[in-house]
């Protein structure tokens, strides 16, 4: 299933996948029973990445999503929502929250990755994230503080919470408009993902038409 899958996209092409026509549900995407309520305004077309630090795949996402979501239009918010499932996990869950309270979180955002998997750093203490958080700009003091908030441990009860009721069970995926989930499977590759994001975008604003 998994290689005839490949087989069928590669044979699509990127410019072919990327039309929502094409797209199969229960093939290239899943939909969830219950809907998920999104984060952005009205109008907009949210997408979701879920994902975790120390997860290769997610890692090797990166680079094919990043280029994706330089070139998205106006009406498609792209978030990260950092998962949850204990251990480590929830530790990176909170990095990423307490970066974003400190205002760095997009400029270390790859660079977390890469110093978990190119430099073997796990990065699961406060005292290495806070000494990490130290070469953008901020305190050791003011990274150990935002770590330990309680605002970025609702964060990350939240995350919890959403990625519960999405039914996710691993990472990387991409949720469109809180009801659509591409994970690496369905999409037949990693590179695949943000094409077949692309596509349910499309066929978001024809379900919007309607």
């Amino acid at each position: 299933m998994f290689k005839s899958l490949i087989v069928a996209l590669a044979g699509l092409g990127l410019s072919t996948l990327a039309s929502a026509a094409n797209l199969v549900e229960g093939e290239h995407y899943t939909t969830l029973d219950e809907p998920v309520k999104t984060q952005v305004e009205e109008g907009k077309i949210e997408v979701t990445e879920a994902f975790w630090y120390g997860c290769p795949h997610c890692y090797n996402l990166e680079e094919p999503l990043n280029a994706w979501v330089a070139e998205l239009p106006e009406d498609v918010v792209f978030q990260r929502m950092p998962a949850t499932m204990g251990g480590a996990w929830n530790k990176h869950a909170t990095a990423f929250y307490a970066a974003k309270q400190l205002g760095i979180q997009e400029d270390l955002h790859d660079d977390f990755f890469e110093a978990y998997h190119e430099q073997g750093q796990r990065l699961t203490e406060v005292e290495d994230i806070a000494a990490f958080f130290s070469n953008y700009g901020v305190t050791e003091e003011e990274a150990s503080e935002a770590l330990t908030a309680f605002g970025v441990k609702s964060q990350v009860n939240q995350a919890h919470a959403r990625m519960r009721n999405m039914g996710l069970m691993g990472v990387p995926a991409l949720i469109v408009d809180g009801r659509y989930v591409v994970t690496p499977s369905t999409a037949g590759s990693l590179d695949n993902m943000p094409q077949v994001a692309g596509a349910l975008v499309d066929k978001v604003r024809e379900e919007r038409k309607d």
